[in-house]
This record gives structure tokens, sequence and C-alpha cells, in this order.
């Protein structure tokens, strides 16, 4: 049996919004019987991408996290439906009745997400069905992943070794969006964003020229990392807890050490640190 999902890298996504015009496309104003109800003009997005500014200036990062549907395992919007108007196929798809869901307008509230929208001309609950229709239809991927031209979103079968999505999902450190609802959605991610901390090393009495290839060491939070700095002296480490203490040391020949100690209560800039000649 199958148990489709949606791997989406984080990393790799440039925000360049095709997913969600892709899915507007597919849905807007073209009913599938069945499947959903045709997608309003607006108010309803079923592939948002979320952008979230991270660090600040002179150390900003932009990331970008599409967001479908979860089809979660265990999914709220099942529980709290009635009359079987919330179901999932065999294949781990979970779909919307769009007869049966008439007048539910409680759906929207149980999903934890934020991913199934009310339309009140309709008077019905609607969300991403994953493409059920083009699947059913013998397509291999939803217009969402196949429209994605840096491959950051990949479709297919968890329960097939074979499979690219088994594949990654085997070798990829991948994660729940929010794993604290507990709904154990099918919709896994790699590369959501976490702290960061970054600097610039420079040489006492050469202030203003670059430091490149300083070693920078950061220890806590039970790990320790190593990096060199870049041609302009700047270094940078990713993926860092929240609310954490965390140790940097910068090294050089001929230089003293340099310690930084910092929490991880946001993104860290620590500007300039100042290696000393010995």
């Amino acid at each position: 049996m199958s148990r489709y999902s949606i791997l989406i890298d984080v990393n790799k996504c440039n925000g360049c919004f095709n997913c969600f015009l892709a899915c507007r496309d597919e849905y807007f104003g073209n009913e599938y019987p069945g499947y959903s109800a045709a997608q309003p003009l607006n108010g309803q997005f079923w592939m948002q991408v979320q952008e979230i500014e991270r660090g600040e200036y002179p150390k900003p990062k932009i990331s970008y996290i599409p967001r479908p549907c979860m089809h979660c395992e265990s999914a709220p919007c099942i529980d709290a439906a009635k009359d079987g108007a919330v179901y999932r196929r065999d294949d781990g798809i979970v779909i919307i009745d769009p007869e049966k869901a008439k007048g539910q307008e409680a759906l929207v509230n149980a999903c934890p997400y934020r991913v199934i929208f009310w339309d009140a001309e309709k008077q019905l609950p609607q969300k991403c069905t994953m493409c059920a229709h083009r699947l059913d239809e013998g397509e291999k991927m939803p217009r969402c992943v196949e429209s994605c031209p840096v491959e950051a979103l990949v479709f297919g079968d968890l329960d097939d070794p074979n499979s690219q999505i088994a594949k990654l999902s085997a070798s990829l450190a991948t994660e729940s969006l929010h794993p604290e609802f507990g709904t154990d959605s099918l919709v896994q991610y790699v590369g959501l964003p976490k702290c960061f901390v970054a600097g610039e090393v420079v040489y006492k009495g050469n202030e203003g020229e670059c430091a490149p290839g300083v070693k920078v060491t950061l220890s806590g939070g039970g790990r320790k990392l190593e990096t060199v700095t870049d041609i302009f002296g700047d270094f940078e480490f990713e993926g860092l807890d929240k609310n954490e203490k965390y140790q940097v040391i910068v090294s050089a020949d001929g230089y003293a050490e340099n310690k930084v100690e910092f929490s991880t209560y946001k993104d860290v800039n620590l500007g300039e640190i100042i290696l000393e000649a010995k």
C-alpha cells in the first residue's frame, strides 16, 4: 500500500512562489467532483510560502517555508468532522469531502497548522488535496512539486524503499513543521530554520583588512563545530538550538585566542572579533 508524502527542503527553496502559483492555476475556478470544489480568488492559499526574516543588519537572512496541508496520520480535522466529511485515503492523503463538509466551519479551527480555509459563499471548508485527482489519473506528482525549479519539493511513496523520497528520508535529518502538535504529519521538512551566529574576524592594527582562513570553533549545546573565515573574514554557524549557551573560540598562528560567549535567545551577530598578536 502506498503512503504518499512531500519532502520539503527549506535550504533549497529560493522563494520563487512557483508552487503557490501552480496550485492557484490548478484549483482556482476548477472543480474536481469528489475531490474539491473550486478555489475562490481571494482568501485561500492551499500552498502557502511563509517568509521568515532572520538575523539583523549587517548579517540578515531570509528563509522560505512552503506550507501545504500536512496530511497528518493523526489528523485533528478527521476527528472534528461529522458524518465522515473528512477522511484519509488508503494512500495517506487526507480529503475534505466537498459535499459532506458543507456547513462545517468548525473544521477550520480544528487544524493546528491553519491550512484549512472557509469559503463563505459555498459554506465549505477547503484545503490542499495533494492533487489526488491528478494522481488517480496517472500523473506522477502534484502540481506544486512539478513546478519547483530547484527540486526543493520531492513527492513519492514512503513505503517504497526504491523511491527517491524514501531514500532521502532515510539519509537526511527530516522533521515535522510543528512536532509539538503530535499529528504525525506525512509532509516532512529538511533545514527548518533554527538560530544562527555570525561574526567577522580582524587583526588588531589591521582593522579594515580581511582576515581569511582563521579557525573558528563553536562549542555548547552538546556539540562542537569548526569552520574557517571566508575571504572577507566572515564566519557563520547555522542550526543552533534556541535558548542555549555557546562559546566561540577564534584562533590563528601568532595571535592570542579570543573567546566569546553568547546565548541564542535569537539569532546572534557577534560583530568584529579582534585578534591581538602574541
